[in-house]
């Protein structure tokens, strides 16, 4: 069977190791996503400025979508009667999706947190929705998504160990109800169960051990990136990789920059999603092999030249810095949806390059000559 020949179930293989960082595949029946892997963010059912032929051709083997965002509008229920949100948006590779915890906690007001589940109000038109484990399950499942999340509660950090212990408890039995409610799903799709816990090593610990004897299909970490520094997240990694199984894949959810992602990559992580392509492409700042570019600066207005003219993305190589801080500085549309286009790629070319050294066995050397050509940019190095 050839890289791109779809599997009838959903697996993960291991194809090499270097040190702590792994790289793979997860086979499903909508093809395989090469590990690591960086998912770009489809929130409501479109990577902000590109089109999905972008996606596709920068690399990605596989986008997200967000279950509390889609429940809301069109809702679940009106995507699964249009034929699935894969027809839906025109994405035929495989989907994964979120389950609405994280977005409940940040956007919604006036939320309700009981043993059942979360009453919140829409931060769209203020109507009340109720979410359950089961209700979550069920709507990632009419929106078709291949890789599935259980519900989880998600606190900010920093929080105290009593209220991250409280949410990590509520999280491991919202776990068991969420496994049980997929088990009448299609064969082929795979939910993952969520390690939570704060910044509390105890408490990561005895989530990721409790989450494994559930036997999962995979294992996202969960609450982190919500305001903690860099050396928290990755120090929480170190903590959690140990006990989960080596032969499933491993989820770092939100996640990041790139120094984030190349780190997180060394300490075992397979998978990652972030908004932060395209929001800062919305807000000027190109990712390059040069570092971080920021395009309003007045510096770029007379530079002819492309953002990185070896490049075979036509974003960052055929459109002079002039003419993209031009675009900046009159606020066209054109100019947010190149920098996106730009930095979508150069994700995935990162993560390629992550892939192709850890075969090779030169993963520390491909992440230090990274970081060195990242200090020729415009802005500090990876601030975070």
């Amino acid at each position: 069977m050839t890289s791109d020949t779809p599997a009838d179930t959903f697996s993960f293989t291991l194809s090499a190791t270097d040190g702590a960082a792994r790289t793979g595949f997860v086979s499903t029946p909508r093809g395989r996503i090469r590990t690591p892997a960086f998912m770009p963010v489809g929130t409501v059912a479109t990577v902000k400025g590109l089109y999905f032929d972008q996606v596709k051709a920068a690399g990605a083997d596989i986008v997200l979508g967000n279950t509390y965002h889609l429940m809301l509008r069109p809702g679940a229920e009106r995507v699964a009667k249009l034929g699935g949100l894969h027809k839906f948006m025109r994405w035929d590779g495989p989907i994964l999706t979120d389950s609405g915890g994280f977005q409940v906690m940040s956007l919604s007001s006036l939320r309700k947190m009981t043993e059942q589940g979360v009453t919140f109000r829409s931060h769209v038109d203020g109507a009340y929705h109720e979410m359950s484990p089961e209700r979550s399950v069920e709507i990632q499942g009419l929106l078709g998504a291949d890789i599935q999340m259980q519900l989880d509660e998600c606190v900010r950090l920093p929080c105290t160990d009593e209220e991250a212990e409280r949410a990590m408890r509520l999280s491991l039995r919202w776990a068991e109800r969420s496994k049980r409610a997929f088990e009448t799903q299609p064969k082929g799709r795979a939910l993952f169960g969520i390690v939570q816990g704060g910044a509390v090593p105890a408490l990561r610990v005895e989530s990721a051990r409790a989450l494994a004897d559930m036997d999962f299909p995979g294992y996202s970490i969960g609450g982190l990136a919500v305001g903690e520094p860099q050396e928290v997240m990755l120090a929480m990694i170190e903590t959690v990789a140990p006990h989960l199984p080596t032969t499933k894949p491993r989820y770092l959810m939100g996640v990041g920059t790139p120094d984030d992602l190349l780190e997180s990559v060394a300490r075992g992580i397979d998978m990652f999603d972030c908004v932060m392509p395209t929001r800062s492409g919305r807000h000027a700042l190109a990712f390059t092999r040069f570092g971080r570019i920021n395009l309003k600066n007045a510096r770029h207005a007379e530079d002819p030249r492309p953002l990185d003219e070896e490049s075979d993305c036509p974003a960052l190589r055929d459109y002079s810095r002039a003419y993209l801080h031009h675009l900046v500085r009159c606020e066209e549309m054109l100019g947010a949806m190149l920098i996106s286009w730009a930095n979508i790629h150069y994700y995935q070319q990162l993560m390629a390059g992550a892939r192709a050294a850890i075969a090779a066995g030169r993963y520390a050397d491909y992440v230090a000559e990274t970081k060195a050509g990242w200090a020729r940019g415009d802005l500090p190095l990876w601030e975070g």
